[in-house]
């Protein structure tokens, strides 16, 4: 990967400043030594300058690069896209995140078993910190000092529960927190909806960063406790209990209900991937289009190509839906409903795009590689 990095203000060489360790920028960005070897392995964000003795020094702009990485990925951006932008952040924008990091919270180390969250470093190296999984009476993962600043949810979604200072960062650590305690009680108040609050925000902002923190976290646990069922258990919860709420808020106010022939005229059918045992994205889209007067349901259970034709063929739905967080899923219903009806309005989210080259090449067949645009696409469709 190549950087369009440039050319250090003040006119001097690199090596004039002896610039930082990796242990030093570790502690100011509050990750692990290992996610910045990491990074610097797998997408170039490593230290230029060097120094005397050849060893190798971050700069001012390296440090500013990392800490748009680290931004990137606390939001839910994909680890590779954001090192990309990462590497081809202008002067402004790493102005402003050496700004926004400016904070004497930058300078504490990183809190014990802060190593384990490595956000999109995506894997641990042992000896160097790695934590297997939650010990008991200390904190595993903290908010990162000034990861998601001024990030905070829209649609009343802070209050208490918002975790440190009201932003989704801190939000997303305390969900994380309470998964890997068990906590199912905490776990539920920390992602309930407000009655006016927005699934599609509560999901990009703090439910699937906190589905992929805890997702990568290597836990000895006894038996019946799984941290990924706490949390798709509050998740599931929260968004059921908000769609039963607006639904009932709309009826109370003189819309048609749910089933209402009006409304099944143009639903929007929602498939996950074959191999997603929870497909927590897929429910978090079915409410947020229903937040916004669509009609969603998901397909649950085994679904062949055959039985997803003979759904098709039933349902005879507005637009059909793959919403899934794998990087590669099965695309084969994709593929036999496109073929049963070409003209049925296809939105897939994928993130990947070698993965989207083995889509059907069509005007109706629309890849997305956010949730955010995947929503949009499909609204357009259904009005």
């Amino acid at each position: 990967m190549t950087s369009s990095r440039p050319v250090p203000e003040g006119g001097g060489s690199r090596a004039s400043s002896p610039g930082l360790a990796v242990a030093a920028v570790a502690r100011r960005l509050g990750v692990a030594p290992a996610t910045l070897r990491t990074w610097d392995r797998r997408y170039g964000l490593g230290p230029s300058a060097r120094t005397a003795g050849s060893h190798r020094r971050y700069t001012p702009e390296d440090v500013a690069r990392l800490l748009v990485m680290r931004r990137l990925t606390l939001e839910g951006v994909a680890p590779v896209d954001a090192a990309q932008a990462a590497l081809e952040a202008g002067v402004e924008e790493l102005e402003s995140a050496a700004a926004d990091d400016a904070t004497p919270d930058n300078d504490r180390p990183p809190t014990e078993g802060a190593e384990g969250s490595e956000p999109g470093g995506g894997e641990r190296e042992r000896g160097e910190g790695a934590d297997d999984g939650p010990r008991p009476g200390r904190a595993h993962l903290r908010a990162l000092p000034g990861g998601g600043a001024g990030r905070h949810l829209p649609g009343g979604q802070n209050g208490p529960a918002a975790g440190a200072g009201g932003s989704a960062s801190g939000r997303v650590s305390a969900v994380v927190d309470a998964a890997l305690a068990y906590d199912q009680a905490r776990c539920d108040e920390l992602l309930r909806i407000p009655a006016h609050g927005d699934p599609a925000a509560w999901w990009t902002l703090v439910a699937e960063p906190a589905w992929q923190r805890v997702a990568q976290r290597t836990v000895l646990a006894g038996p019946g406790a799984v941290p990924e069922v706490v949390l798709a258990t509050a998740a599931l919860q929260a968004l059921r209990d908000f769609t039963e709420a607006f639904e009932q808020a709309q009826v109370a106010a003189g819309a048609p209900p749910a089933n209402h022939p009006s409304r099944m005229r143009k639903i929007v059918l929602i498939f996950a991937a074959p191999d997603e045992v929870v497909p927590l994205s897929a429910h978090a889209l079915a409410a947020a289009l229903t937040a916004k007067g669509a009609t969603a349901r998901i397909v649950t259970g085994p679904a062949s190509t055959h039985r997803s034709l003979e759904l098709v063929t039933m349902v005879r739905p507005a637009a059909l839906v793959l919403a899934t967080t794998q990087r590669r899923p099965d695309l084969d219903v994709v593929h036999a409903v496109h073929e049963g009806f070409p003209d049925l309005p296809m939105v897939v989210g994928l993130r990947r795009d070698d993965a989207a080259s083995e889509l059907p090449l069509a005007a109706t067949v629309q890849r997305v590689r956010s949730f955010t645009g995947m929503l949009h696409e499909v609204l357009a469709v259904v009005g």
